[in-house]
């Protein structure tokens, strides 16, 4: 291929990805901005933000199909949690990816998707759509993602055995920024 030709097919490439990057993340502020809770809704006070070096907040949720997934049972695990949302163009790119991830390490390795406050006919169909067979898990009222304060689509936390806060990604990631999360968590990709 010409060399000229090659640049320029990255270069356009990369400004898909970001044009499509940058359109999740106002999408998913937009869409937070018309919703934000009432003050009654906030977390409490005491609860602390999610932060790196933290434990992370306990959750309990359940997937359209109704099988309950807490946060307390991924312990002894690595464990992803990816927020997201069936209208977010990113989550839809990246989300094959952390299938591909979690069909691998089944053992040491436990990814779930929150979705934020859709239907369950909705993620339903989105997990069909996409091929996912990890948990995509049901927010009703998003007070899950209050709790770890999601600003954006997606936000991804990796999580040590132990239930410790590692790692936090706010927007896209790639193939190889996952596989690079991973090693740091002590698992190969």
């Amino acid at each position: 291929m010409d060399p000229e030709l090659e640049r320029g097919s990255r270069r356009r490439g990369w400004l898909i990805g970001g044009g499509a990057v940058l359109i999740g993340v106002a999408a998913g502020l937009a869409y937070f901005a018309a919703g934000t809770p009432a003050p009654s809704e906030a977390p409490p006070p005491s609860v602390a933000a999610p932060v790196v070096g933290a434990p992370a907040p306990s959750f309990d949720l359940e997937t359209p199909g109704g099988q309950r997934v807490r946060l307390a049972d991924l312990r002894g695990k690595v464990a992803v949690l990816n927020f997201w949302a069936t209208w977010c163009a990113p989550c839809r790119l990246e989300m094959p990816d952390l299938e591909a991830r979690a069909a691998a390490g089944p053992d040491r390795l436990a990814v779930v998707g929150i979705n934020f406050d859709e239907s369950a006919a909705e993620v339903e169909a989105f997990r069909k759509e996409v091929g996912v067979t990890f948990p995509l898990v049901l927010d009703p009222g998003g007070k899950v993602q209050r709790l770890y304060r999601v600003l954006g689509y997606p936000t991804t936390f990796f999580l040590d055995e132990e239930g410790i806060i590692r790692i936090q990604h706010i927007g896209l990631m790639s193939a190889s920024q996952i596989d690079e999360y991973l090693e740091e968590m002590g698992l190969e990709p």
